[in-house]
């Protein structure tokens, strides 16, 4: 318990940088300086893929090596600061948290995967990179296929566990990172599913004034 105590100063700072390092709005910013209104188009997510898909290749890439190298910055002041093993997971966290909901944009921002997966490598050099690169390899392969991102997801983790049983690493850790990964993908899927609500109900309210609106019954008197 002690230790704990000495340790929460150093942790409170890690956890603070990293959400403002998440925070920071690379792709409101980039977009912005291109004549896009990044939440105007597309998810409306500040996220990468809404990058590449209405501003262009080169400023899609450029957030996504931005908002990777924003988590893996925090673990590695985390790091720098004394704070270690699981505890790193904190900070991680903090920057994946501030890439969902920045303070600088209105708390309007991404769906984690980027900070989430520079986190990972900043956690894992080796097998990090490895588990990020297959889940990059997955979701741009599937690019027509649904819910790539998610799939890319949940393959770099299995592979990130996989490799860490098979050559004796921290699987505590890696379990650890497992679960900051399924807070992503809960937060993804609830996104996804909020969008399409209200994009059914737009239809809805569309098809209501193309048919005029409906006829009120009345009692005459």
């Amino acid at each position: 318990m002690s230790e704990l105590f000495s340790l929460l100063p150093s942790l409170l700072a890690a956890v603070v940088v990293g959400y403002i390092l998440g925070a920071l709005p690379l792709a409101v910013l980039i977009s912005r300086r291109l004549g896009v209104d990044i939440f105007s188009v597309g998810t409306g997510l500040t996220g990468a893929a809404n990058v590449l898909r209405h501003v262009g290749k080169a400023p899609g890439l450029f957030v996504l090596l931005g908002d990777m190298g924003k988590g893996a910055l925090a673990v590695i002041v985390a790091g720098l600061i004394g704070v270690e093993g699981p505890w790193l997971l904190l900070p991680a966290g903090a920057a994946v948290v501030g890439q969902w909901k920045p303070v600088f944009t209105g708390f309007r921002g991404g769906d984690g995967f980027a900070a989430l997966g520079g986190g990972t490598i900043a956690l894992f050099p080796v097998l990090g990179t490895i588990s990020v690169a297959v889940g990059m390899v997955v979701t741009l392969g599937g690019q027509r296929m649904p819910y790539t991102s998610l799939m890319g997801l949940v393959m770099g983790y299995t592979t990130l566990v996989a490799l860490n049983v098979t050559y004796g690493h921290d699987t505590a850790l890696a379990l650890g990172n497992g679960g900051l990964a399924g807070l992503v993908l809960a937060n993804a899927l609830l996104g996804h599913r909020r969008r399409r609500n209200v994009e059914a109900w737009d239809e809805m309210e569309d098809l209501e004034e193309a048919n005029g609106a409906p006829e009120r019954s009345g009692t005459g008197s």
